[in-house]
């Protein structure tokens, strides 16, 4: 029998490893769970299974290791796979943020062309990993797509915690969102990043009434699938709910793109929400060219095409030497030494 091991740093990845764990056991494999920053048995049901130190690890030999990190320790047994924990949505340069090679992964499972390409060119120059374009597993579940079934549109609010691209820290945008939220016409749901300050998290659970509904939840699925149209800012949230064709306003976005409806003022997000909910042709056209290229994949079956590379890699794929990475591996030995939930 397969062991599996997923392998977070943070409770809001359980969404991208639980379509994986799903996968896994339908196979008849074994899976378990290891989170090298807080203790996220709270966060799993009772047949989620947690591994609470490096010996437990050790003990259960995972054949795979499924990261949805940027780094995993190297005495781990198994193959070690990159899943991701986000969608490349420039908060950091390449070299710091999505593309950094950190010399721990033998297999890259890819989202779409756009991440492909880069991480195909990177294989060619290191030669110690393989790339394969599996789409992603945490938004399985978004897909078959639906049509939305209520009368009032539904404008999903959702924001980073990073104080320069946070919306939700901009009191003049909490402001008009408190007034439009009060007119009648839309209805809003919100939800802020897990790290969001917690006097922020306070303010956006005061503004609740019948039109304003703040959700504190690391699943935000369900979410995309209420809403018709998203205002935010610079959080990868934009990339998964895009993937519905459905169309987002973004504040002072650090990157903005065609697809985006980018404003810069809160007297803007009235008119703009209006815009974005008439479903505009170029918008849409430009949503469509960016869905190609980052997830084209709809059927939900990527943690399938994950497990299936994964099985590939164990049987035909040879693990060849990875640089030394003296600093990091001491730094995640150090930090794993005595570590324990």
């Amino acid at each position: 029998m397969k062991h599996f091991l997923i392998y977070i740093s943070q409770p809001y990845s359980i969404p991208v490893g639980r379509p994986l764990q799903e996968e896994i056991k339908k196979r008849g494999y074994e899976v378990k769970w290891f989170c090298d920053e807080v203790d996220i048995g709270s966060y799993l049901t009772k047949d989620e299974l947690v591994l609470r130190n490096v010996e437990e690890v050790q003990i259960y030999k995972p054949d795979v290791i499924l990261v949805a990190t940027n780094v995993v320790p190297d005495f781990f047994p198994g193959i070690k796979v990159q899943i991701f924990h986000g969608f490349s949505v420039g908060k950091r340069s390449d070299a710091k943020g999505h593309f950094n090679i950190r010399g721990f992964f033998d297999l890259y499972c890819t989202q779409g062309p756009s991440t492909t390409r880069p991480f195909e060119a990177l294989q060619k120059k290191y030669k110690y990993f393989k790339v394969i374009e599996t789409g992603w597993s945490k938004v399985d579940p978004l897909f078959p797509l639906q049509e939305s079934s209520h009368t009032k549109p539904t404008v999903m609010i959702s924001s980073t915690f990073t104080t320069k691209l946070s919306l939700a820290k901009n009191v003049e945008v909490v402001k008009e969102i408190r007034r439009l939220s009060r007119l009648g016409k839309w209805k809003f749901i919100a939800v802020l990043h897990p790290k969001m300050d917690k006097e922020i998290v306070k303010i956006f659970k005061e503004m609740q009434h019948e039109d304003f509904i703040f959700h504190d939840t690391t699943d935000l699925i369900p979410l995309f699938k209420q809403a018709d149209v998203m205002l935010s800012d610079t959080t990868s949230a934009i990339a998964e709910f895009v993937l519905q064709h459905k169309p987002v306003v973004t504040m002072k976005n650090k990157q903005p793109a065609p697809h985006m409806i980018d404003i810069h003022y809160a007297s803007e997000i009235e008119k703009a929400l209006e815009y974005a909910l008439t479903n505009p042709q170029k918008i849409m056209e430009a949503l469509t060219t960016y869905i190609l290229q980052t997830h084209p994949y709809t059927d939900g079956k990527s943690s399938k095409r994950v497990v299936d590379a994964c099985l590939d890699f164990l049987e035909h794929g040879k693990m060849k030497r990875k640089p030394l990475n003296l600093i990091r591996r001491y730094k995640i030995r150090k930090k794993l030494k005595h570590f324990k939930v």
